[in-house]
């Protein structure tokens, strides 16, 4: 069975830091583009980073440019987001995907493969 599952959301003050884990199984992360998106409650589906497949190329939203980094460790199937001076905007379900590099980007659509979510929330 193909499945991503993301890891390491919680609730955390203004200004302190997170790394959200997104495991892999059943398929192989690094033969694929990997995409960290969120959504806030009333909001819509929206991309914070991704990262190619072909060389490791990383992009990120201008709303988060600066404070989130995106990482792959191959040796264990996962892809990592490490959000830094977090902000109460940040607030919102973080969700991990999958799909082919030429799909790299963030439009959802373009992605084969979804985690179920992992909680962000931060407030004082």
């Amino acid at each position: 069975q193909l499945q991503l599952v993301e890891s390491g959301g919680g609730l955390v003050q203004p200004g302190g830091s997170l790394r959200l884990s997104c495991a892999a199984s059943g398929f192989t992360l690094d033969y694929y583009a990997i995409g960290w998106f969120r959504q806030a409650p009333g909001k819509e589906r929206e991309g914070v980073s991704c990262i190619s497949h072909s060389d490791g190329s990383t992009y990120y939203a201008d709303s988060v440019k600066g404070r989130f980094t995106i990482s792959r460790d191959n040796a264990k199937n996962t892809v990592y987001l490490q959000i830094n001076n977090l902000k109460p905007d940040d607030t919102a379900v973080y969700y991990c995907a999958a799909g082919p590099d030429y799909g790299l980007g963030y439009e959802p659509g373009e992605y084969d493969y979804w985690g179920q979510g992992t909680q962000v929330t931060v407030s004082s």
